[in-house]
């Protein structure tokens, strides 16, 4: 018997190392025990240190490392048994075991990753930091409770998103901690070092209250997408109890004070919005860009948020994005000045880099903030056809996070219209293979020419 001792949790290099050394030795699976921080010595006979390994070459495919790299992250303790059975049977031959969706070990692999991906989206989407203040300065802290080992692969996510802010992050396993500067893991804590309520708290609950829709109340779905075991750590789930109970009468009272009046008409919509402080994007960005085109155009193309040429010039889709827009939009047959355009975030979000702008995704909150303006701009032009360009687009038209290969090209009912999805155009930039950009923007003008088709129908 043969025995793998991991440094950690998480540790994919000494695991691919050992992996190698292993299957390269003709050692199969059943021959080899995995564990981490030390070895089980009532069973394990020949102890194999990652570290010492010689180094040896050996081909996966690149599926299969991509896999290994998310169930690495899973709390399965036979992971390493279950991704080491996978490389064994590749290094006898078997090649091409990642098509064969239907193999037990590959769909218990794939099935942990899912587990892992879910997992990863809930963190990002339910952490929550509170404010510690110290003669040292304030600091921000999180507490979250991951069902897999998710924080070094997230660390990137939380120290970009959160960079000029600093900040710890607490798990029961792991902590993460990052100074502005430089980032640091440390052990495990208890949620006793989290404070229980702050002004960030009360601020999150003011939030909640104000984006809470009673007339779209769907507690189960509410439940699904935020399980109540995060409930504890989210400072506006305080608010839910009692939304819940008067949703019905706050339905009532807005149809009463907002019965159905008519449209706004763009102009003042427009006018409105440049004055917008919804959200903290207009701080630093130039100013509204509100959509345009026909009041009464037959179709609108829905974005995700202006970019630096159309920040500087207040109009939609003006800059490399646009221009690729424009020639498809030319070869699909449709006229852009009779197509109203616009996007999904009124105002530009970026990271400055010296000189430049660089674009950032913006959050579902910034989403949130501008639906009101996106909702608005669809009741005044009543399009036959919304198309929504990418994710973010069809996030904030449908409600819900959207995979673009699955929803793409078929058309979705809306209310009083009806909703095509398809990729943004600056998805087609950041294409660096020229045969797939030339392959994608085929699809991309062949998804404009089933929108115009829908648009006259």
């Amino acid at each position: 018997m043969r025995t793998v001792v991991l440094a950690h949790e998480v540790d994919l290099e000494g695991w691919r190392t050992a992996a190698r050394t292993l299957a390269m030795g003709g050692v199969p699976p059943q021959d080899v025990i995995w564990s981490v921080g030390a070895p089980d010595d009532l069973f394990a006979s020949t102890p194999l240190a990652p570290e010492l390994a010689p180094a040896s070459a050996f081909a996966v495919p690149r599926p299969l490392v991509e896999l290994a790299q998310t169930v690495i992250q899973s709390s399965d303790p036979q992971r390493f048994a279950l991704l080491y059975g996978l490389i064994w049977r590749v290094r006898q031959g078997e090649r091409a075991i990642m098509q064969d969706t239907a193999d037990p070990q590959l769909d218990r692999a794939l099935r942990l990753a899912q587990s892992v991906q879910r997992d990863t989206h809930k963190m990002r989407a339910f952490l929550r930091f509170r404010e510690v203040t110290s003669d040292a300065g304030s600091r921000y802290v999180a507490w979250f409770e991951p069902a897999h080992f998710i924080v070094e692969a997230n660390a990137d996510f939380f120290i970009r998103r959160f960079s000029n802010m600093m900040f710890t992050i607490l798990t029961p396993y792991r902590s993460l901690h990052w100074t502005g500067d430089a980032s640091s893991f440390g052990p495990g804590a208890d949620p006793a070092e989290v404070p229980d309520d702050d002004a960030l708290a009360t601020y999150w609950q003011a939030y909640f209250g104000a984006i809470f829709n009673p007339a779209r109340l769907k507690i189960s779905a509410m439940t699904s997408e935020m399980p109540r075991k995060y409930w504890r750590n989210l400072p506006e789930a305080a608010a839910i109890p009692d939304l819940i109970r008067g949703a019905e009468a706050r339905t009532q009272t807005m149809l009463e004070q907002h019965p159905m009046t008519p449209p706004t008409p763009l102009a003042a919509l427009a006018e409105e919005a440049a004055s917008c402080r919804r959200c903290a994007l207009w701080q630093p960005a130039t100013q509204t860009v509100f959509g345009e085109g026909p009041a009464d155009a037959r179709m609108m193309l829905v974005g995700e948020q202006p970019g630096d040429q159309e920040d500087l010039a207040g109009r939609p889709f003006v800059g490399p994005a646009g221009q690729v827009l424009d020639r498809a939009l030319r070869e699909a047959g449709i006229d852009r000045q009779g197509v109203y355009v616009t996007n999904a975030v009124k105002h530009f979000k970026f990271e400055p880099r010296g000189k430049r702008r660089i674009h950032q995704k913006p959050e579902t909150a910034e989403i949130v903030a501008c639906a009101g303006w996106l909702e608005a701009e669809r009741r005044s032009v009543a399009p036959r056809l919304l198309v929504m360009l990418g994710a973010t687009a069809a996030r904030a038209v449908l409600g819900r996070a959207v995979t673009i290969s699955r929803e793409r090209g078929r058309p979705i009912p809306l209310a009083g219209t009806s909703g095509l999805v398809t990729v943004h155009p600056s998805y087609l930039l950041r294409l660096p293979d020229e045969a797939a950009k030339a392959r994608e923007y085929a699809a991309f003008v062949a998804d404009l020419v089933q929108a115009r088709q829908l648009a006259e129908g």
